[in-house]
């Protein structure tokens, strides 16, 4: 964990420092296979929650919890709710986007040394957090800022993190035994890795392409692409 020194803090990184987030951000990936059965130690292990953990939340209201799993009888009964899972959601598509899907590797959950629940529980620090009044969401926002800051702290680390989205959250729920008020957010899977892919897998598959930055850039209205 890294505190500041003292009340004062640098107003901006240097170079070096600057390069090596942007770099992080650029290579981060979505893992879903090539994990080794190398174990993540349990201080880097530590240092990638307690970065999750320093997450901005709204209100500092920090709704996240973390369910680390090793067990290899609970990473088989969430696989199990995978699979069920995503046959279901084999049958939305057609033709040609359906055989691509069917080939896709989407999971590793019975391959990564880890695999950790981020859960969001939308009662901590009360009824009233401030912020929170008119966006009520805003706790799972938090909660997905702090998976952010621990997907690129384990890309420092060499370690691939893999976000598994193709589950039912109340079957999930009740293989971790999450009380009724707290949501299972995201089922991620961490593991080293021999190999980082120079793109993300669907872009790389032909599945979607990067949209260009220009296109997703307005200015002071919905659809004004030019500035001023």
């Amino acid at each position: 964990m890294i505190e500041p020194e003292s009340a004062s803090i640098p107003l901006e990184f240097d170079e070096a420092e600057k390069k090596a987030l942007y770099k992080a951000i650029y290579l981060r990936r979505d893992v879903r296979e090539r994990f080794l059965s190398t174990p993540i130690p349990d201080p880097v292990l530590r240092k990638l929650l307690d970065a999750a953990h320093h997450a901005g939340s709204v209100g500092f209201m920090q709704p996240w919890s973390f369910v680390v799993i090793r067990s290899e009888e609970v990473k088989s009964r969430v696989k199990g709710l995978f699979e069920q899972a995503n046959r279901e959601a084999a049958q939305v598509f057609e033709g040609t986007r359906k055989d691509l899907y069917s080939r896709l590797k989407l999971e590793g959950i019975l391959e990564s040394p880890v695999n950790l629940c981020v859960t969001c529980d939308p009662t901590r620090n009360g009824p009233h957090v401030l912020g929170r009044h008119t966006v009520p969401e805003t706790d799972a926002y938090s909660t997905c800022c702090a998976i952010q800051n621990l997907w690129l702290a384990a890309r420092v680390e060499g370690i691939g993190v893999g976000w598994v989205s193709i589950l039912d959250p109340v079957s999930l729920r009740q293989v971790l035994e999450v009380p009724q008020h707290v949501i299972p957010l995201a089922y991620l899977c961490l593991g080293y890795v021999d190999q980082f892919l120079p793109q993300p897998q669907l872009e790389m598959v032909g599945w979607l392409p990067r949209a260009a930055l220009d296109d997703v850039i307005f200015y002071d209205h919905w659809g004004k692409r030019n500035a001023g």
